[in-house]
């Protein structure tokens, strides 16, 4: 807690291989200062209901909000096993939440109506306050990140959005998100905060395409699968293009080798999660036939990685940087022998975050980015 002690943003981290009570030594640790919101990130190794009771007890906080990870980032950098915290003191923010369910069949106009209501509450709470983002957790397992962040990303107008879909380590089997007690699956939380604190809202990856071409041919876009590449099948299609016995597919493959959509001269990373036992392709994003893809070339990864964080230090270092980083950027990491590089790069600059299944910026779900907010004292305007 020494170095969160002197900064506005105050972040914990709880090793839950060292402790007996990891939700008592959390609370001790953001203390009894009133916040607006405490954002809690946690390894797959704990029991969320429980863990949540303890923590809406005893935390002054009237948003408690977070999801369970596919690994964390804390002060040490990479990491797992752990819990990470971020509390957010009422005398820089304010902020508003609500936790929105049942995303298989969503009310959109309901959806947009509660989410200006969340703006207008914020804001009326702290007129003074001119600075304003959201921060949105999905169900990582859902399948409806993409048409839930359009909505509420339309809602928001030019309100800047950053966020994360929740993990479950490499099982792939349960990814919950939380809100003030309710652990819930297939659902979301938008969390819209008002300050007096600069941001920079950011999206990063390291990739550049290549001339390796593949065109979905057959496809289920409901269920994120793709079942023919060039009108073969796709796993053994797409391992014959990255030149891979398809027997060693995997997802250091797919980290080491991802594939990307090209819209103007922007691209968008189209991850893939898993082949299924049918030799389909499950992606983490939404996907369609008709798709052109390319295989994308990577830079060096944490090169690439103190290129961004450099850039967000320039003109003055933020208080923290708050990341949602794709699993497969630590999956690539881990490959190529760069986590201690990354790490070191990710404690320098006082990075804390979660390693995700998808990231959110503005209005796309996007795969294998850094995506997140850099936050600076607001005597920096």
């Amino acid at each position: 807690m020494s170095e969160s002690d002197a900064r506005i943003v105050v972040t914990v981290s709880v090793d839950l291989l060292a402790e007996t009570d990891p939700a008592g030594k959390l609370v001790e640790a953001l203390g009894d200062d009133p916040y607006a919101c405490i954002i809690v990130l946690a390894s797959p190794d704990v029991e969320l209901e429980k863990f949540t009771v303890q923590l809406q007890a005893h935390l002054n906080a009237p948003h408690i909000l977070g999801a369970r990870t596919a690994g964390e980032i804390c002060d040490e950098g990479y990491s797992e096993h752990r819990i990470v915290a971020l509390g957010f003191p009422q005398s820089h923010f304010a902020a508003s939440a609500r936790i929105f369910e049942a995303l298989d069949d969503p009310d959109e106009v309901a959806i947009g109506r509660e989410v200006l209501a969340l703006r207008h509450d914020a804001q009326a709470q702290r007129h003074d306050f001119k600075h304003e983002f959201a921060f949105l957790l999905v169900d990582g397992l859902s399948r409806r990140e993409d048409a839930f962040v359009l909505n509420v990303s339309t809602a928001l107008g030019s309100t800047q959005l950053f966020g994360g879909s929740s993990g479950d380590g490499l099982r792939f089997e349960s990814a919950p998100v939380f809100y003030n007690g309710q652990v819930r699956n297939k659902a979301a939380i938008v969390l819209v905060v008002r300050s007096d604190c600069r941001f920079e809202v950011f999206r990063e990856d390291h990739f550049e395409s290549s001339e390796k071409r593949l065109v979905v041919t057959g496809a289920i876009p409901e269920k994120r699968l793709v079942t023919e590449i060039n009108a073969e099948p796709a796993a053994p299609e797409y391992a014959r293009i990255v030149g891979i016995d398809p027997n060693q597919l995997s997802p250091f493959i797919f980290a080491s080798h991802p594939i990307v959509v090209s819209v103007g001269d922007q691209h968008h990373v189209r991850a893939i999660q898993r082949v299924e036992e049918n030799g389909h392709l499950r992606f983490f994003a939404s996907i369609d036939e008709g798709m052109v893809l390319t295989v994308a070339k990577a830079r060096n990864i944490s090169e690439h990685l103190q290129e961004v964080l450099d850039k967000l230090s320039a003109d003055c270092e933020p208080d923290l940087i708050f990341a949602c980083d794709c699993i497969l950027r630590r999956l690539e990491a881990e490959q190529k022998q760069e986590v201690i590089n990354m790490s070191a790069e990710l404690r320098k600059h006082r990075v804390v975050g979660f390693s995700t299944y998808g990231e959110q910026h503005n209005m796309l779900h996007v795969n294998q980015t850094l995506t997140g907010i850099a936050i600076y004292p607001p005597d920096h305007e």
